[in-house]
């Protein structure tokens, strides 16, 4: 299989690798957290990872674009490690996809190699991912350049290729939807007519989760708009364990919890970060639903990923040992709590590697094996009336509208910047159209 390359006008040679560029365009972490890749990419580490490993139930975003679009999203990739001064780039794609991988490595340039990464939840954490590769311990609160290497996924990678605004955004629609497709949508468009372009709900009464089914977020409505770090639209039946689990409230929860909880450690057993040699025990944050959070326990939780294994997987009694840490997050804040530990005294769980959750495995334990686990890369020709775009769609600080209620403005034009001084990240526009300037969002109507 040949990687099939789009007709993006993308440049076809190089050219001269800018952070200013990078920042110009807008181009943030595609993946979920947002972060501003101009800032992340300002290191000099000697390794570059791709992170394809989307290990997320039902998504299949990162593999399209490495199969129809590996054209600029190497060329993103050697921008990306000439900025950083990296001498070697690793590629990491899960070892079922043989046919992506044989694709990769007969056009990868030199510098660049693939390493196949286990069909296992949550391989895309940067931190296991770095471990996996590399044999390193990032350490807790730490950076990947902590262990000298830096991390971007394929999206983010491939808008450098690009060398365009970021105005649109690829994502995956799976669950309870007609046919489960991978879409490029612009960014603002709503959930509803995002869903609507891959054939409707399949159910009359569905929730929707943004994001990977592990760490989603429950949409409020189909209006909620497209976002930059949208990488999927998962809709369930409403009366779906996964979307009762992720929109139980807090004090459900910990009272749950409080009486519930028998200590078995399966949560910790099955932690990732644990397994790691983090300093972080979800049944010890149990505990301290019962108790005055003592330093120790409150501490620890500083450390959760936030993946979900412990609750959605490892727990016998269906409790929510990460929303605990979650809440005791703030509270190890105010308190100005840290670990205390050196890097050198990191050592990972000897048993680490056997206790990786398969992704089979994972989604028989979520009740996913009903829906068909595909997301092939379709066109769909989007011409929305309106888009909303949020001015704060990354991490830092919201966007400062550049544009004024009535001008009108074309697909590509700066509307926003960051706040000057703060972290933040530059927006444009993503179809022509007329402005209306909000206190959290720019509206543009055709």
């Amino acid at each position: 299989m040949t990687p099939k390359t789009g007709n993006f006008g993308a440049k076809t040679t190089l050219g001269t690798p800018s952070l200013d560029r990078i920042e110009e365009l807008g181009i943030i972490g595609a993946g979920g957290g947002g972060f501003p890749t101009a800032v992340k990419l300002r290191t000099q580490v000697p390794l570059l990872i791709a992170n394809a490993a989307e290990c997320e139930p039902l998504l299949h975003k990162d593999k399209e674009l490495l199969h129809h679009h590996a054209e600029p999203f190497l060329r993103g990739m050697q921008i990306a490690m000439q900025l950083v001064g990296a001498r070697e780039g690793v590629i990491g794609v899960k070892e079922k996809y043989q046919d992506i991988i044989a694709a990769l490595e007969a056009v990868a340039p030199a510098g660049i190699r693939v390493v196949a990464l286990p069909d296992c939840y949550p391989a895309g954490d940067e931190f296991i991912l770095v471990h996996m590769i590399t044999g390193r311990v990032i350490p807790p609160g730490g950076l990947p350049k902590d262990v000298d290497t830096a991390v971007a996924n394929v999206e983010t990678l491939m808008n450098i290729g690009l060398d365009q605004p970021v105005t649109n955004k690829y994502l995956t629609i799976a669950g309870a939807v007609a046919n489960p497709v991978t879409l490029r949508v612009p960014v603002g468009i709503t959930i509803g007519e995002v869903i609507d372009a891959a054939g409707g709900p399949t159910v009359a009464d569905f929730g929707v989760l943004l994001g990977g089914v592990m760490m989603a977020k429950p949409a409020a409505d189909l209006n909620v708009p497209v976002t930059k770090t949208t990488g999927g639209i998962i809709i369930l039946p409403a009366e779906h364990a996964l979307i009762r689990r992720h929109n139980a409230p807090w004090m459900h929860i910990a009272k749950i919890g409080r009486s519930a909880c028998d200590q078995c450690r399966f949560c910790t057993e099955f932690c990732p970060r644990y397994l790691l040699g983090h300093p972080i025990e979800p049944h010890r944050a149990m505990q301290s639903l019962g108790f005055s959070q003592p330093g120790d326990l409150t501490v620890a939780t500083l450390y959760c990923c936030e993946c979900n294994l412990c609750t959605m997987f490892a727990c016998p009694e269906d409790l929510d040992p990460k929303n605990v840490c979650v809440q005791g997050k703030p509270v190890a804040r105010e308190r100005g709590l840290t670990w205390k530990g050196t890097p050198e005294s990191i050592t990972p769980h000897p048993m680490a590697e056997f206790r990786r959750v398969p992704m089979r495995r994972l989604i028989a334990r979520l009740g996913l094996g009903e829906f068909r686990n595909e997301g092939p890369l379709t066109e769909h020709n989007f011409a929305p009336r309106k888009v909303t775009l949020p001015l704060k769609q990354h991490a830092g600080a919201p966007a400062v509208a550049t544009v004024q209620s009535g001008d009108r403005v074309r697909i590509g034009d700066l509307i926003a910047v960051p706040e000057t001084g703060k972290l933040g990240a530059r927006i444009h526009a993503s179809i022509d159209g007329r402005v209306t300037v909000g206190s959290d969002a720019v509206v543009i109507e055709t």
